[in-house]
């Protein structure tokens, strides 16, 4: 397993959403891919998306103006 940093800050919705799903593609079942992002509404759609999809939202927190958004790939 390994966990994987999306950089996204400065991206706006849906950048960030739209590179978390390129970073599933590339990763393996029971990776986590951690989401930074400056775009609030990230912290809401990202874990809709992975509910929806079927992979594990873990935790969502905010930084310093930083939205730090935690999945693992499930499937």
């Amino acid at each position: 397993m390994a966990r994987k940093i999306i950089d996204a800050k400065g991206s706006f919705c849906p950048g960030p959403l739209m590179e978390l799903i390129a970073g599933m593609k590339a990763a393996q079942v029971g990776d986590e891919l951690e989401v930074l992002s400056t775009d609030k509404g990230s912290a809401n759609d990202i874990p809709e998306w992975v509910k929806k999809v079927g992979h594990e939202f873990i935790e969502t927190r905010e930084e310093g103006g930083v939205w730090h958004v935690l999945v693992r790939k499930a499937k």
